[in-house]
């Protein structure tokens, strides 16, 4: 059966719970796989296995018990290796760069932060801002609307204006918040948000990365602002070759 791995450690981690349930229904066993200086967090990979919020818990759950203990590299849901061989084989091929990163996340979690523009605001923002739009726009209700190609013209450039700002905003949201943070990694596009940014942040200074959060509301009250965390830095594990090195005979 395929190995299911939530998680890379040092061999030297504190021992889960005994008898610690993972994904599957049944749950299934959650053990250690060790290699040198290092250990997977591992059980038998259920089959069919799909993201159902059982399963999303139960691999969250087991990081979560696991990183109380330790420096631990998370591994995303869904993470599934052949077999034990295949997972030890790549602890000790990767064991260099494993090691440098279970040391470079040592005492650190992930923020990650989503902003998006309250439409109102950034529409009053961005016609105080430009003299030409409020110009144009007045031009348009003195002329009783104006004509289709006025407000085709009009609507563009107000499209525009916004999507200046977005990247303005974005740009000005992550320079806000880096000092506060060890590291920052841009996430992908998604449709909603101007900026969706992760931060490796150290535990014990969270209150002032979170702080700096509560400064951007204030000064953007035009830009919503989710926080997400602390979570597994899981934008930061940065996994190494995709394949292992080949041999030579």
């Amino acid at each position: 059966m395929s190995t299911y791995v939530y998680g890379i450690t040092a061999s030297s981690h504190p021992a889960l719970p005994e008898g610690m349930g993972g994904v599957g229904e049944p749950a299934c066993p959650v053990r250690i796989l060790k290699e040198g200086e290092l250990a997977a967090i591992v059980s038998e990979a259920p089959e069919g296995l799909r993201p159902k919020r059982r399963d999303l818990l139960a691999h969250q759950n087991v990081l979560s018990e696991a990183g109380a203990g330790g420096p631990l590299l998370p591994m995303r849901f869904g993470s599934v290796a052949p077999d034990d061989a295949s997972v030890t084989g790549v602890l000790a091929e990767r064991a260099k760069h494993y090691v440098e990163r279970l040391g470079a996340l040592d005492g650190k979690v992930e923020y990650n932060v989503k902003a998006s523009h309250d439409e109102e605001a950034v529409l009053h923002r961005v016609m105080g801002e430009n003299p030409e739009l409020r110009a144009m726009t007045e031009a348009n209700r003195q002329a009783g609307g104006g004509t289709y190609e006025d407000r085709l013209r009009l609507g563009e450039m107000v499209v525009a204006a916004v999507q200046a700002r977005e990247a303005e905003d974005a740009a000005e949201l992550q320079r806000a918040l880096e000092p506060t943070a060890a590291a920052a990694s841009a996430g992908p596009d998604s449709t909603g948000w101007l900026a969706n940014l992760s931060f490796l942040v150290d535990r014990q200074s969270a209150a002032v990365f979170l702080d700096a959060v509560e400064e951007v509301r204030k000064s953007h009250p035009h830009i919503e602002v989710r926080v997400n965390g602390p979570l597994p830095p899981y934008s930061f594990v940065e996994p190494g070759p995709s394949q292992p090195a080949e041999t030579t005979h």
